[in-house]
């Protein structure tokens, strides 16, 4: 999965690998069981997200005679094309469209500082609902999981980032970009195949940690909870990690955070073993008898 060989002390090893794999969706044996993100949300109303495909179907005439748009992506300049009034389901470019091409007549955007990998993800997303792999529901199992590649189970989930120098997590880099373009349900969607991946090592989660939480506004709290749970409940594998130990001696918010999530994860442990309701039966006859 990733192009250079993980260290010992920066990898999880196969008798780590569980403290993960544990905590991700299970794949399905049949692939009749599976639906898509998209068909799944059709028959949830109300379920905690609801990823859709942005709606062309009024407008769908409109869309098949709008403006092609360039845009050019990286330091590179890799060029992309995309319907103007599919962009524009985005705030931030439909902001780009009413005025740099009414202003010059251009239908030419430049993107110097974002990834390729993950722009071409989010026009995945603009044009079919979601982007590669796909998050499957697996009915059978009541769980989601990514579409595998030809029977490959591991799918590409990290991207090199120039700003950080180091590979990071696809999903996150998404996240953090669909905020940036006014795209809630593609944070949504992101979010949800956060953690569907296993095999990954430690320091590139705490990296991607990093960079979610220097890309997200202190008011967006979901992807960081995410690497704050996704660090306590793996703690004895991160408690053996060099870079875990490196990364809290540089200090940061990040481990503030896990500090006061660990406290809070204590304190509910606490207050569950004191409750009458853990108690054996015998334990809380002989005290509902005292009162």
């Amino acid at each position: 999965m990733f192009t250079r060989r993980p260290s010992r002390n920066e990898s999880f090893s196969k008798h780590h690998n569980t403290s993960f794999d544990k905590h991700r969706a299970g794949k399905a044996t049949s692939s009749k069981q599976k639906r898509s993100f998209r068909d799944h949300a059709a028959t949830v109303k109300k379920q905690d997200i609801k990823p859709k495909k942005p709606d062309h179907t009024d407008n769908a005439s409109s869309t098949l005679t709008s403006p092609i748009v360039t845009i050019c992506v990286g330091p590179e300049q890799r060029l992309f094309a995309a319907h103007e009034d599919v962009l524009s389901h985005s705030p931030f470019f439909a902001a780009i469209c009413r005025g740099q091409f009414l202003e010059s007549g251009s239908k030419r955007v430049n993107l110097p500082e974002e990834l390729p990998e993950i722009f071409s993800s989010v026009l995945e997303y603009l044009y079919k609902g979601d982007y590669y792999p796909r998050l499957m529901h697996n009915k059978r199992r009541n769980t989601w999981e990514l579409e595998e590649d030809g029977g490959k189970k591991n799918v590409e989930s990290t991207v090199y980032s120039e700003s950080a120098g180091q590979q990071l997590l696809k999903d996150t880099i998404l996240y953090c970009t669909a905020d940036r373009y006014g795209l809630e349900d593609l944070k949504r969607l992101a979010l949800r195949k956060q953690g569907l991946q296993s095999g990954i090592q430690c320091s590139t989660i705490l990296a991607s940690a990093r960079y979610a939480y220097a890309n997200t506004p202190d008011s967006d709290s979901k992807l960081r909870a995410h690497y704050l749970a996704l660090i306590i409940r793996s703690r004895s594998t991160f408690k053996r990690s060099g870079t875990m130990q490196m990364e809290m001696e540089q200090g940061g918010t990040m481990f503030f955070d896990l500090f006061v999530a660990i406290c809070n994860h204590m304190d509910d442990a606490a207050n569950a073993s004191r409750s009458p309701f853990t108690k054996s039966p015998r334990k809380r006859i002989l005290a509902a008898s005292k009162l």
